[in-house]
């Protein structure tokens, strides 16, 4: 999934911010090229189911299913927001988002872990929880940033929505890179998800936590208020939602 590597530190605003490394800045080069799609209906929706059946298929996470498209009934949840990631204009990844809260409890996390995750929303504590995350065969071994540039989407939705933690239900080969990259622990033991073969594990990162250092690790992850908006931000009534949202890391990498 890529190296971490360490950083000169560089004086910015009378603050010592760390410069990016050659592995962030490629990331960087690859959000020039990327757009943000909110998939909520049509072709956009569809195309994301069938790219999501196609990578779970494909890596033997999947039986064979007569459409060739994966969703349930999770994707029309009031808290549910999917993503399409585009790169030059092509579907190439994609995640879906539920943001939990104690009034909109539904999430595919739920549904295995709810046991440990009610209690914590009757206290007060609100999670997101990405799910779904899925990279077009054809591109994952060509592009090892998209995994970065498609999960950009739930640091920035901790931030939206000021969550108490990022949540993820994943598959034990992945659990390094989640502790890496954000920080994230395990919660129990790992349980079974149908309809998928293996066990999955719980993992979270507690954005008090973890935010701040993430952030300053991967300036990639940074966006601006706009951004935020764009891609979170309920339509009003009668008002289109953005067709396509572009990433602003760019700003903050501008600035260091």
């Amino acid at each position: 999934m890529g190296t971490y590597e360490p950083c000169r530190s560089a004086a910015v605003d009378g603050e010592e911010r760390r410069a990016p490394s050659a592995f962030a800045r490629n990331i960087m080069d690859v959000l020039e090229r990327v757009e943000y799609r909110r998939c909520e209906s049509g072709e956009d929706l569809e195309a994301v189911f069938r790219l999501r059946y196609k990578a779970f298929h494909t890596h033997g996470l999947l039986d064979t299913i007569a459409e060739q498209k994966l969703s349930d009934h999770l994707d029309d949840a009031a808290n549910c927001y999917c993503f399409g990631v585009f790169m030059d204009g092509d579907l190439v990844s994609t995640v879906r988002l539920h943001h939990l809260t104690a009034a909109t409890p539904l999430a595919p996390i739920m549904t295995v872990f709810g046991d440990r995750l009610l209690p914590r929303l009757a206290r007060g504590q609100t999670f997101i929880d990405p799910s779904r995350l899925a990279i077009d065969p054809q591109m994952s071994a060509l592009n090892r940033a998209l995994p970065y540039v498609t999960l950009r989407l739930a640091v920035i939705a901790n931030t939206y929505f000021n969550a108490t933690s990022c949540i993820s239900m994943i598959r034990e080969e992945h659990t390094a890179f989640y502790h890496r990259i954000f920080g994230s622990v395990q919660v129990g033991e790992p349980r079974l998800y149908p309809p998928f073969t293996m066990p999955i594990y719980f993992y979270e990162s507690v954005c008090a936590q973890n935010m701040a250092p993430t952030l300053e690790r991967f300036p990639f992850f940074h966006s601006t208020a706009t951004e935020r908006r764009m891609l979170f931000a309920k339509a009003r009534h009668g008002e289109p939602a953005p067709l396509t949202i572009l990433p602003t890391a760019k700003y903050f990498s501008a600035a260091a």
